[in-house]
C-alpha cells in the first residue's frame, strides 16, 4: 500500500470518529502516524494531525447536524475563541517538554473520561441504581457564555500539546459539567471545530520544524470522506448507545497513547 493510501484510510477512521463524537479526529491520527512510522518523532505527529484539521474537513457531518438542528452555535463560536487561544499555549508547551510525559498525562486524562462516559460497571446494576437515564428529546441548553469560553481555552491547550481538534475534552464536559444532551454535546463541538481554531498552534509547529505539509493534506482528504458518515452514524443511534460508544473510544485510545508513551 503506498504512504497516500495509508494516510488517507487514517485520515477516513478519524473522519468517521470525528463525525460520531465530535472531536477532530487527532486522538486517532497522531497514534496512527507514530505506530505506522509516518511520523519519526511525537510533535511532528501532533503538528502534522493540526494542520490536517485546520480546513472544514467536517462540514459534511456539520451541516447533518444543523440541519437537525443539534448544534449550540453560540457555544460554538465561544468555544472556538478559546480554542483559538489555547492551541497556541498548549503547542509552547509540546515543543519545549519530554513528548513521552505528555502522551503519558493525556491517556491518563482519556482514561477517566471514557471509564466515566463508557460506565462499564452499570450492567451489574439495578435499572435505578445510576440515576437519570439519558433520553432522546434534547432540549435546548442555556450555558455560562464564561464558562464555554473557558472549557474552549481548557481543551485549546490541550489541542495544541496532541494535535487534537479538543472535541475529546469538549464533550464529555458539556454533557456531565454543563447539562447538554450528549447528541447536542457531540453537534456543538463539531461545530465549534468547523473554524480554524488550530492555526497559531500550527504556525509554532511550523516554526519549530514539526510539520509536513503533505501528510497533512492526504490526512485532510480522508478526514473529509469520513466525516459525514459518521454523523450519519451519530444521528441515528440512541442517545445512551453514543455516550457508551464514546467512553469505549476514549478508553481504547487511552489504552493506545499509554503504549505509545
Amino acid at each position: 500500500m503506498s504512504e497516500w493510501v495509508a494516510l488517507m484510510a487514517v485520515g477516513m477512521l478519524a473522519g468517521v470518529a470525528s463525525g460520531m463524537f465530535g472531536i477532530g479526529g487527532g486522538v486517532i491520527i497522531v497514534p496512527c502516524l507514530l505506530l505506522f512510522g509516518l511520523a519519526q518523532f511525537p510533535t511532528q505527529a501532533t503538528g502534522t494531525s493540526l494542520a490536517a484539521l485546520l480546513p472544514p474537513v467536517s462540514a459534511v457531518a456539520v451541516w447533518s447536524y444543523h440541519r437537525k438542528q443539534l448544534i449550540h452555535w453560540r457555544s460554538a463560536v465561544e468555544l472556538a475563541l478559546g480554542l483559538l487561544v489555547g492551541a497556541v499555549v498548549g503547542a509552547q508547551i509540546a515543543v519545549s517538554i519530554q513528548p513521552q510525559l505528555l502522551l503519558r498525562l493525556y491517556g491518563v486524562f482519556l482514561f477517566y473520561i471514557g471509564w466515566r462516559m463508557a460506565e462499564p460497571l452499570q450492567r451489574w446494576r439495578t435499572p435505578n441504581a445510576h440515576g437519570t437515564r439519558v433520553t432522546d428529546d434534547p432540549t435546548p441548553p442555556t450555558p455560562n457564555p464564561l464558562l464555554i469560553a473557558c472549557l474552549g481555552l481548557f481543551a485549546g491547550v490541550f489541542s495544541g500539546m496532541f494535535g487534537i481538534g479538543g472535541g475529546a475534552v469538549i464533550v464529555p464536559i458539556l454533557v456531565a459539567g454543563l447539562g447538554f444532551h450528549p447528541k447536542q454535546a457531540i453537534a456543538t463541538s463539531l461545530g465549534a471545530l468547523i473554524f480554524p481554531v488550530g492555526a497559531g498552534g500550527v504556525w509554532v509547529y511550523y516554526q519549530n520544524g514539526d510539520l509536513q505539509l503533505l501528510t497533512a493534506l492526504w490526512v485532510a482528504v480522508g478526514l473529509v470522506m469520513g466525516a459525514g458518515l459518521g454523523a450519519r452514524i451519530t444521528i441515528s443511534l440512541p442517545s445512551t448507545t453514543i455516550k457508551r460508544l464514546y467512553g469505549l473510544f476514549a478508553l481504547a485510545m487511552a489504552v493506545r497513547y499509554l503504549l505509545t508513551a
